[in-house]
């Protein structure tokens, strides 16, 4: 069984035989060649390996959870009524006002002026128009001009009155500080828009004119009465808390007749309020004549005004003719050769040629400077 196990393999090989196999031969080993010099160690390579950072690990390990803040936020209308109300009380104030607008304008891009909001947001503006003369103030210029140039875009959201109201801020807000601008063509659009304004006003009656002497002895007697009733106040109560008592007078039925004559009052309010702008830009315009580019445009303004008079009432009339009077003399001025200021109307060329026509300075540079020409006779 041993031999039938075997019988499968191949027949085992012949030993080689010592006639096949030629000699060895020893050879001489041949010296290596001298390696060259190794180069000279930078000196990055002399500083240490960085270690490891820990970004590798982080590769297995699960990422974490970053945190993730909200740039806008979706207020709901009760958020941005109460919002709204916070910015109306505080933007009265001239050193909160920058912020205050700031904020107000952050509720126009948002989106969040609505015709549901828009009372709300009148009452902003109200506010902030309550000193006629603050938006004026060159630290809060620009602020009121970003601010009801932005109204402008949302004021379909308001209703006919407000929207008039509106209008007659942006005269004082936008068109009347563009008047203080160093660039002219800035200044030539404001006094194109002033111009349009005035034609698209009314001719003034004499119950305008009635109104007007009205609400002039009304303020007066309103003002009075204010400081009368803060001293008044500050003596009976000088902690403040009849405020935080609740009023419990009851409202009284509106008729339509009322409504109706509400309405009529409100429109004229309006109108008065128009006019009012348009005269004070008038003066602020009137007060940059010195500057010269200006004054072009100020004689065009002011002959417009003037030509158009019979559309202000009988103290705006008054303000006209006087302001037109003072435009006529400067143009006859300049016309004879004089400036604003009563002096001759020179270039810097004709000053400087007036300055130097009594200096004795020689023709020949450095050689007699004084101009006594002592070194004519030597250089012959």
């Amino acid at each position: 069984m041993g031999g039938e196990l075997f019988e499968d393999l191949p027949p085992l090989a012949a030993p080689p035989s010592s006639a096949n196999v030629s000699p060895v031969i020893p050879t001489e080993i041949s010296p290596a060649p001298p390696l060259p010099p190794p180069p000279p160690a930078l000196k990055s390579a002399l500083k240490r390996a960085k270690p490891p950072t820990e970004s590798q690990p982080e590769t297995s390990a699960p990422e974490k959870k970053r945190l993730r803040f909200k740039t806008t936020t979706d207020a709901s209308e009760t958020q941005v009524i109460e919002a709204m109300k916070k910015i109306a009380l505080h933007i009265k104030n001239t050193s909160k006002f920058s912020k205050a607008s700031k904020l107000a304008l952050q509720l126009i891009q948002a989106g969040s002026v609505k015709p549901a909001t828009s009372d709300h947001f009148f009452a902003i503006l109200e506010a902030a128009m309550s000193s006629l003369s603050t938006c004026h103030e060159p630290s809060v210029r620009a602020n009121y001009h970003e601010l009801f140039t932005a109204a402008q875009d949302t004021i379909e959201c308001f209703p006919k009155k407000q929207q008039t109201m509106i209008t007659t801020w942006t005269m004082r807000a936008v068109v009347a500080n563009d008047l203080f601008t160093d660039d002219s063509f800035v200044f030539s659009k404001a006094t194109n828009r002033i111009k349009e304004t005035i034609s698209n006003l009314p001719v003034a009656t004499e119950d305008d004119d009635g109104e007007e002497a009205a609400a002039l002895k009304e303020k007066t007697e309103a003002a009075n009465e204010e400081a009368e009733t803060a001293d008044n106040k500050e003596e009976s109560d000088p902690f403040g808390l009849d405020d935080l008592i609740p009023s419990t007078s009851t409202g009284k039925r509106v008729t339509p007749t009322k409504s109706r004559k509400g309405q009529e009052e409100e429109t004229k309010r309006c109108l008065r309020s128009q006019r009012e702008a348009l005269i004070s830009c008038l003066e602020i315009a009137a007060n940059r004549y010195k500057t010269p580019w200006c004054q072009t445009a100020i004689d065009i303004l002011v002959k417009h005004a003037f030509d158009n008079v019979s559309r202000f009432t009988s103290c705006q009339r008054d303000a006209i003719e006087k302001l037109w009077a003072s435009v006529r003399d400067q143009q006859v001025r300049r016309k004879q050769g004089k400036s604003v200021s009563g002096k001759l109307d020179v270039n810097a060329f004709e000053h400087l040629q007036q300055k130097y026509a009594n200096e004795k300075i020689s023709i020949r540079r450095a050689v007699g400077g004084s101009g006594d020409r002592k070194c004519q006779q030597w250089l012959g």
